[in-house]
């Protein structure tokens, strides 16, 4: 089983995207289940409805899974198994405050280890301190030996034990920590794949030695993804992407190039990269988010897309309106661009423009007219009753249909606007 982990604090990253895509790529891959774990006890940063919003984005995307819950949910099973930890001698009770522990990280500046004065106390303790009221934590204790797995991408990774701390795995108030919670839930579902940024190498050292003193023995494959750099921070939200106009194929299409040059194809959908994906490709370096990669992509899964779902995205269902949209690919590579583009065609025209004139008179001519089949006669009976020539017909008559001055040749836009044309001149 594959999962997703995403934290409701915050807008959704293209680094989150691409790990809940890939995970579910290979969960594909592997004819398994995919399940999406809403990562919230860190009640304080949690912003309500976030959690709807990732499910409505991962909708967008296509990305099915077999169950969703909030991890939450698991609260209790989380406090059962520190508690176990902790009577098996695995853990203990710390009960060093604030200042205290200060004070430790200044004796041990060079790791920044706990190196507290609680290692000693055990469950033992742990109702004499409930009957007092005196607060407490419980700690993991440090691992003896090296721990050792193997990453898909990163090869061989060796944690010596003593640069791992004898960290908290249950706060005061009884909360597990981050490392705690996944740890445990990973075990639970059966996780046997799991993909994570490359920041969080240090955290999977510290799961595994938690499901290693759990007595969790199944194989858990990893791919931390490297980093993907951005020049500007609001171009690494989802948000940013669709409030631009990139299509959800597009986005995929881009986040699984990245790092991995051994693909057949540049331009592809979900569903095929399933049949030839390997994660072991993907580059260990960092990369960098190119703005103008995703916008050449986008433009051809707009070229793809049938011409009636093109229209959809303006508002319409003629298919005629997709290809109006399609010619001006040229020049415009997203949703939003495109939209600049058409919405002007079918908007009241201005003629108090340096047009104005002219294009009164062809709007008159228009709407008297019957009509007329093909540009190049309808052209030429726009210019005999107007009596207008050279640029006094041209530019008035093509602002007049499109709404600017410059674009696609007019002989390609008036067969796709012809039966809106009373609707278009005014």
């Amino acid at each position: 089983m594959l999962r997703f982990a995403p934290s409701p604090t915050g807008d959704m990253h293209i680094e989150d995207l691409r790990i809940a895509i890939v995970s579910y790529l290979i969960a594909q891959q592997r004819n398994e289940s995919f399940t999406i774990r809403i990562e919230d006890t860190d009640k304080a940063r949690v912003i309500e409805g976030k959690d709807s919003e990732i499910m409505q984005i991962l909708e967008k995307f296509a990305l099915k899974h077999e169950n969703v819950f909030h991890q939450s949910e698991h609260l209790h099973m989380h406090q059962t198994l520190a508690i176990r930890l902790l009577e098996e001698g695995k853990a203990f009770i710390c009960t060093c405050t604030d200042e205290e522990q200060q004070e430790d990280d200044q004796i041990d500046k060079k790791n920044h280890l706990y190196s507290g004065k609680c290692f000693d106390n055990d469950k033992e303790d742990l109702s004499t301190l409930k009957e007092r009221g005196i607060p407490f934590v419980i700690r993991i204790r440090k691992p003896q030996d090296e721990i050792i797995y193997h990453d898909l991408i990163q090869g061989d990774i060796h944690t010596m034990p003593d640069t791992i701390d004898s960290f908290i795995i249950l706060g005061a108030d009884g909360t597990p920590n981050y490392n705690f919670a996944s740890a445990c839930d990973d075990m639970l579902s059966g996780i046997n794949c799991i993909v994570r940024k490359e920041e969080y190498l240090c955290n999977t050292v510290k799961q595994k030695h938690i499901q290693m003193l759990l007595g969790y023995e199944s194989d858990i494959d990893y791919a931390h993804l490297p980093v993907i750099l951005t020049i500007e921070s609001k171009h690494d939200t989802i948000k940013w992407m669709f409030e631009e106009g990139f299509l959800p194929d597009a986005i995929i299409n881009y986040l699984l190039l990245l790092g991995n040059d051994k693909l057949p194809k540049q331009i592809f959908t979900l569903p095929e990269a399933i049949e030839w994906f390997d994660i072991e490709n993907i580059s260990k370096s960092a990369v960098t988010f190119d703005s103008d990669t995703l916008r050449f992509i986008n433009r051809k899964h707009v070229e793809l897309m049938d011409d009636k779902s093109v229209s959809k995205l303006f508002g319409f269902a003629d298919a005629d309106i997709g290809k109006l949209a399609k010619l001006y690919l040229e020049e415009a590579s997203t949703i939003k661009e495109l939209k600049s583009k058409i919405d002007p065609i079918f908007a009241p025209k201005d003629f108090e423009c340096r047009w104005g004139e002219q294009m009164k008179i062809l709007e008159t001519l228009i709407l008297n007219a019957d009509m007329i089949e093909h540009f190049d006669t309808f052209k030429t009976f726009m210019m005999n009753e107007s009596g207008l020539k050279g640029e006094n017909f041209l530019k008035p008559l093509r602002i007049l249909l499109t709404g600017a001055e410059q674009g696609p040749d007019l002989c390609d836009i008036y067969p796709l606007i012809k039966p809106y044309l009373l609707e278009i001149a005014s």
